[in-house]
C-alpha cells in the first residue's frame, strides 16, 4: 500500500512538472498582445523582392540623404572607433556635408576595413592607432599636430570606441567592459579635456535600460491559471528608454550584462562631466545596430549557413549606423549652437522610424533574398534556457579555479555565447525616438531617421550579394563580438586580464 501511494505522488509530481515546464514554454514562445499592437504586420516575399529590386539600382548613399545631415560646421573632428559601425558613419557624413578630410581624425584601434572607407576621401582621413583603455595612447592620439588649415578650429570629439560582450553577466569577468567601456570613456574625456575639445557626444546603447527576464512563475500561480490566460513573465516585454537615466543608478545584477553595466556607468561619466566648457550627451542607439556586413544582427547571420535560434518570434527595435550617426549630427549642432543648451548632459534614444520588426521578417529577408546558403534552424527556447545556466557554470570554472584551464576544453563557436545574458537581450521589445524627434525649442534634437529597417536590411543583402557574386560560401567578417573575444584572448596571453577593471 505505502509503495501504491509513493508511486502515485511520484506521478502526480511528474505530471505536474511536466504541466509546469509545458506552460512555462508556451509562455516563452508566445508574443504579448501588448506588442503585437506595437508591430503586427510581417514582411512578406512579396514586398521584400520589391524593395530588393528598388534598392538594386538605387542605393541608399550619402549624397541620397544629404539634405537630412545637419549643415557643415567650422570645427576639427576626433572620431573614437571612426572606422566602426556607427564612427564609419559619422565620418563618412561629416565628408558629404563638406568637411575637409584633414579635419578629421579616426582614433582606432583596428585597422580600416570598411569597403566604404578605403576609397575617395574617407581614405585620405588622418587615421591613429590607439588603445583607449591606455591613458597614454588616448593622449599621444588626441595630442598629435593638426595641419595649420584647421589647428585653430574648435574641436568635437565623438566617442563611439566600445567592446560588445553581450552575454557575460558575473563580475568575476568584468575587466575587459570595465576596462574600455568605463576606464577607456575616463580616457578619453580627459584626452578631450587637454586637447581643448568643447563638445563630446558618446554612443551609449540602449541595453542600459533592458532589466534581466525573470523566468520564475510561482507554480500555484501558472498550473491554476487558464491555458488562454497564463500569467507573463516578468521583463518578457520591455520599454527601452531614457527613464533610467534620471533614477539612481541601478546594481550589477539589475543590468541584463556587464556590457550593459559599462555603458551605464561610461553614459553617466560623459553625461556628468557636462559644463559650459565641454558640452556632453550620449546617444543610445536600440537594440540591434545593423548596416554593415560585420554587424552582430544581420551580417552575423547571413554568415551562417545552418542559423540556429530560438527567438525567431521575438520582435525588437533594430536602427541602421545611417540613423544613428544622423542623430550624433543633430545632437553636435545643438551643443554647439548653444553652451547652455538643456538638452546637453543626458542620453536619447534613437531607432529606425517604424515600428519593431520580428527576428522572424529579418530570417525570411535572408532566406528570400541572399545568394549565399541559408537554413534557419528553430530550437525550444525553455532547453535553451537551462542550457544556458549550465554554459556559463562551466564558463566560469576557469576563471574561478585557474589551474582548471589546463584540464577543461574551452567551449567553442557560438555555444560559448548561449548564457542567461543572452536570453533577456534577445526578448520583446519596444524603442521611441520621442525625446530626439522632439524640435530644438521643444527639447529635444529634431531628429529624423532615413532609413527604415526594411530598407535598411535589404539594402545590406543587396550589397552582401555584390560582395558575394560567385561565391558558394559566405565570407566571414570581424564582428565587434568577434573582436572583443580576440581582445579578451591577448589581454590573457599577455597576464593582463586580472589586472583589468582595477
Amino acid at each position: 500500500m505505502a509503495a501504491l501511494v509513493i508511486g502515485l505522488g511520484a506521478a502526480s509530481l511528474l505530471l505536474l512538472t511536466y504541466t509546469y515546464l509545458s506552460r512555462l514554454s508556451s509562455i516563452l514562445k508566445s508574443t504579448p498582445e501588448a506588442v503585437l499592437k506595437v508591430s503586427p504586420k510581417r514582411w512578406t516575399k512579396e514586398e521584400l523582392r520589391q524593395a530588393y529590386q528598388r534598392l538594386e539600382n538605387n542605393l541608399i548613399t550619402t549624397k541620397s540623404y544629404a539634405d537630412r545631415i545637419p549643415p557643415k560646421l567650422d570645427r576639427r573632428y576626433i572620431i573614437t572607433g571612426g572606422s566602426g559601425l556607427v564612427g564609419g558613419y559619422i565620418v563618412l557624413q561629416l565628408l558629404e556635408r563638406g568637411q575637409s578630410p584633414e579635419s578629421i581624425r579616426i582614433v582606432e584601434f583596428r585597422p580600416l576595413n570598411r569597403a566604404d572607407m578605403l576609397s575617395g576621401p574617407a581614405s585620405t582621413v588622418d587615421f591613429v592607432k590607439a588603445d583607449i583603455s591606455s591613458a597614454e595612447s588616448t593622449n599621444n592620439a588626441f595630442e598629435k599636430s593638426w595641419p595649420s588649415s584647421v589647428a585653430h578650429l574648435p574641436l568635437t570629439v565623438f566617442h563611439t570606441a566600445a567592446v560588445i560582450v553581450p552575454s557575460d553577466r558575473s563580475k568575476l569577468v568584468y575587466g575587459l567592459c570595465e576596462s574600455v567601456n568605463v576606464r577607456g570613456t575616463r580616457n578619453v574625456l580627459d584626452a578631450a579635456r587637454k586637447a581643448g575639445a568643447d563638445v563630446l557626444i558618446s554612443t551609449s546603447s540602449g541595453g542600459v535600460s533592458i532589466r534581466p527576464i525573470e523566468l520564475w512563475i510561482s507554480p500555484l500561480e501558472l498550473l491554476l491559471s487558464p491555458k488562454n490566460k497564463l500569467p507573463e513573465i516578468k521583463n518578457y516585454l520591455q520599454v527601452m528608454d531614457e527613464k533610467d537615466f534620471f533614477e539612481p543608478p541601478r546594481k550589477h545584477e539589475e543590468h541584463f550584462a556587464n556590457y550593459a553595466v559599462s555603458k551605464a556607468r561610461a553614459e553617466r561619466i560623459v553625461c556628468g562631466a557636462n559644463s559650459p566648457e565641454l558640452r556632453t550627451g550620449s546617444i543610445r542607439p536600440a537594440n540591434g545596430v545593423y548596416g554593415q556586413p560585420g554587424d552582430n544582427t544581420l551580417g552575423g547571420s547571413l554568415a551562417m549557413s545552418d542559423c540556429p535560434t530560438w527567438c525567431a518570434h521575438i520582435i525588437q527595435p533594430f536602427v541602421h549606423g545611417i540613423n544613428v550617426a544622423i542623430a550624433h549630427l543633430d545632437y553636435e549642432a545643438v551643443l554647439a549652437a548653444n553652451p547652455k543648451a538643456p538638452q546637453a548632459g543626458r542620453p536619447f534614444m534613437i531607432t529606425d522610424p517604424n515600428p519593431p520588426i520580428s527576428y522572424i521578417d529579418m530570417y525570411l529577408a535572408i532566406e528570400t533574398l541572399a545568394n549565399t546558403p541559408f537554413k534557419l534552424i528553430r530550437l525550444p527556447p525553455l532547453p535553451m534556457w537551462f542550457l544556458s545556466y549550465i554554459v556559463e557554470w562551466y564558463s566560469l570554472l576557469p576563471v574561478k579555479y585557474p589551474f582548471l584551464r589546463r584540464i577543461l576544453p574551452e567551449l567553442k563557436g557560438d555555444i560559448k555565447h548561449v548564457k542567461p545574458g543572452l536570453f533577456s537581450v534577445t526578448t520583446h521589445m519596444v524603442a521611441t525616438n520621442e525625446n530626439a524627434s522632439r524640435s530644438v525649442d521643444e527639447g529635444g534634437l529634431g531628429f529624423r531617421g532615413v532609413v527604415t529597417t526594411l530598407e535598411g536590411m535589404v539594402q545590406e543583402i543587396v550589397e552582401w550579394n555584390v560582395e558575394h557574386k560567385g561565391e558558394k560560401k559566405a565570407k566571414k567578417f570581424q564582428t565587434s563580438i568577434s573582436f572583443a573575444e580576440e581582445i579578451a584572448k591577448a589581454a590573457e596571453a599577455a597576464g593582463v586580464m586580472e589586472k583589468m577593471g582595477k
